[in-house]
């Protein structure tokens, strides 16, 4: 058999000032930095068969971009380019990769810095991948799977009204439940390397959308990072997030001090960045946590492939396309104020605005959208690369059948693409944000879990 190998690289990518930040619905032109954004490679090989798989603090890579971006990355390492996943951690506090469309056009410099940024980007890629597959080092292998407990939360709750709201606030009387049951799950794959650094990939499933504000920062995984790198000496760490289109960080009972199991915590004199620096702590202490009681695994191969596949477009009802349009002009012409005197504040206005987008986008758009789907295997344990925000549900769809027969499955959300949400069938029914402006129809969730246990599949022959 084989001897496995790995070799790590971290390089800098945080951009420049005056460049929009990406992840709200309004311009937000950056003023600076709290904590570097970086991308990180790790290259994985046995015999003479190499992966990469680069993690990016960005809030995601336009489909277009990202394939542009593996095509240089295969042709200056010589690899096939489903060999290549390159995963985007979804922090709201990193650039605009393509000039957006929100609130008018992009004053021209702002432009300029995007593109200029989008160059940067991606030869900062190709050199995390080549000094990576340069770093490659014989290397033994374990997994573990840990919990991080009150960090993460499903953000979408029935209201005692029968609606559905993503985001309803902290301390809401009109609270009923939430319409899914987070998973804390954290998974850890430790490489120990002789003469070398160790590396450790976590995963986790949590929006990074702590911070916000108008600074460049990594958000709780950059903290995370940074604390297990630090408790662990001559070790570097790796993040990939999971299926985290309904979670986030925001806990609606807060106000109180009580928590399951006698735990007792103040979550209302925070600041945000203070917030961010406990998620990351508490996950990075989840990992340590099992750090030393890893299952050790030989892997004997390593197997890359990627499925291609479509979904119909989420198109609106001709009925529905007056108001969208009147909606989505008020939006472009900043005139948000009369959109929100109407439909209301917070997340009630952002959903009216998302909707309203997605049906003028679509409405002379394709009747399908094309996407495809990773896998990545390393022995018997799999990762599988969706190229949007899944639901908790896709996760756990792909994860609880996959695990039958694999000792691990790591389902990663944004890879090698970024389509927005992708909602469960029980989500569309419901309602809501995250349902009311996916570009795709209801029915995307349940292919996407078949289509990657198919992908789980496929890795086996």
């Amino acid at each position: 058999m084989s001897q496995l190998h790995a070799g790590f690289c971290r390089v800098d990518i945080t951009p420049m000032v005056g460049i929009s930040l990406k992840g709200y619905y309004g311009e937000r032109i950056a003023k600076g930095t709290l904590d570097p954004t970086e991308a990180t490679a790790l290259a994985l090989r046995i015999g003479d068969v190499t992966a990469l798989i680069l993690s990016v603090d960005v809030v995601g890579i336009p489909t277009p971009v990202v394939s542009e971006y593996r095509d240089a990355i295969a042709a200056a390492a010589g690899l096939p380019r489903e060999a290549i996943f390159i995963h985007s951690v979804h922090i709201h506090t990193g650039p605009d990769i393509v000039p957006p469309d929100r609130n008018g056009t992009p004053k021209p410099e702002v432009v300029e810095k995007i593109n200029e940024y989008r160059a940067f980007l991606g030869h900062r890629l190709v050199d995390a991948s080549l000094f990576a597959i340069e770093d490659l080092s014989p290397a033994t292998m374990g997994y573990a799977v840990g919990r991080a407990e009150n960090v993460a939360y499903i953000r979408r709750f029935r209201m005692k009204d029968g609606s559905v709201k993503t985001n309803p606030g902290v301390g809401n009387p009109e609270i009923l439940e939430p319409l899914e049951e987070v998973e804390e799950r954290v998974s850890v794959i430790r490489f120990d390397r002789v003469g070398k650094n160790d590396i450790v990939l976590f995963h986790f499933g949590l929006h990074p959308d702590v911070i916000g504000g108008y600074h460049f920062t990594a958000d709780w995984p950059g903290f995370a990072r940074r604390t297990l790198e630090a408790a662990l000496p001559d070790t570097s760490a790796i993040f990939l997030n999971g299926c985290q289109g309904d979670v986030n960080h925001v806990n609606v009972n807060m106000a109180s001090k009580d928590y399951a199991g006698g735990v007792r915590m103040d979550f209302t004199n925070g600041v945000r960045y203070d917030h961010a620096r406990y998620i990351g702590r508490a996950i990075a202490g989840a990992v340590l946590g099992v750090y030393d009681k890893v299952i050790a695994t030989d892997p004997d191969a390593i197997r890359f492939t990627e499925l291609f596949s479509k979904c119909a477009a989420n198109k609106a009802a001709p009925e529905e396309l007056a108001e969208a349009h009147r909606i989505h002009e008020l939006h472009i012409a900043g005139r948000d104020s009369e959109i929100s005197a109407s439909v209301g504040q917070g997340m009630d206005f952002v959903t009216v605005v998302a909707e309203a987008g997605r049906m003028v986008r679509l409405e002379n758009g394709p009747d399908f959208f094309p996407y495809s789907m990773t896998g990545l295997s390393l022995g018997n344990v799999a990762l599988i690369g969706i190229p949007g925000e899944p639901f908790t549900g896709i996760g756990r769809g792909i994860r609880t059948d996959g695990e039958r027969d694999w000792e691990l499955v790591l389902p990663c959300c944004i890879v090698n693409g970024y389509e927005a949400y992708f909602p469960t069938k029980k989500a569309y029914d419901e309602g809501g944000y995250e349902a009311r402006s996916s570009s795709y129809k209801c029915g995307v969730a349940e292919q996407m879990i078949a289509e990657g246990l198919e992908i789980l599949k496929d890795l086996r022959k």
